[in-house]
């Protein structure tokens, strides 16, 4: 956006130099600035940083009511920013000129105070942005929601051996409860030592069984 207050000469879109930065890559944005008069306006970009920057047309006029697209090339970079932070800035300053005034015919002071021209001056600040953040994003959001499913399916797991557990726990109690009422009905010839064992060790892993069941996480 221009600078200063009332009616301006010129506006430009968009308001800062926004930069896809990636090393020893150029990148590039596009300004577009809008004669918004009944005059032809003269306008001239600096920087300060010009050896960073590759500014076409640097210079130019405008007729009445039209506008004009400069290029900002931002040179390939060997190395990234502190912070990705970027203190350069950009001044466009703008001045109205006689009707078919042509750019190669403007004097050398045009857009100094000495000449005595009215400038208007529009300042933009330059944004860098890192050329894998929006992918990281992407890729940071994947990753979250495969954890979520991985989880999911764990717990899920957890839960089925639990069921499990415990319907085999509550078979081999009712295997153990039929043979005790064997163990005491009277008459009984297949009762013997070896069975007393076999009932013990049904015991053990019921109480194992048991143990393990509960011990086991629940999703719920």
């Amino acid at each position: 956006m221009s600078a200063g207050g009332g009616k301006q000469l010129i506006s430009v879109l968009p308001d800062e130099l926004k930069f896809l930065f990636e090393l020893e890559k150029q990148s590039f944005c596009d300004l577009k600035v809008v004669n918004n008069t009944e005059h032809h306006v003269a306008f001239k970009v600096k920087t300060t940083s010009p050896k960073k920057y590759f500014v076409r047309p640097n210079t130019g006029v405008i007729q009445a009511w039209d506008s004009c697209v400069i290029r900002v090339t931002l040179q390939a970079q060997r190395e990234y920013p502190p912070d990705m932070q970027c203190k350069d800035k950009f001044l466009l300053q703008s001045t109205t000129v006689p009707p078919n005034t042509d750019v190669d015919d403007l004097p050398q002071d045009t857009f100094t105070k000495e000449s005595g021209r009215v400038l208007e001056e529009c300042k933009l600040r330059v944004v860098y942005v890192a050329s894998g953040a929006q992918g990281n994003s992407e890729d940071e959001a994947m990753r979250s929601s495969m954890h979520s499913l991985d989880t999911n399916s764990a717990f899920q797991r957890l839960k089925e051996e639990r069921d499990a557990s415990v319907r085999q726990t509550q078979q081999l109690q009712q295997e153990l409860d039929t043979l005790k009422r064997r163990r005491f009905r009277k008459g009984d010839p297949g009762f013997s030592f070896t069975f007393a064992i076999f009932v013990g060790l049904i015991g053990l892993m019921v109480g194992f069984l048991l143990k393990l069941s509960l011990s086991s996480p629940t999703t719920e």
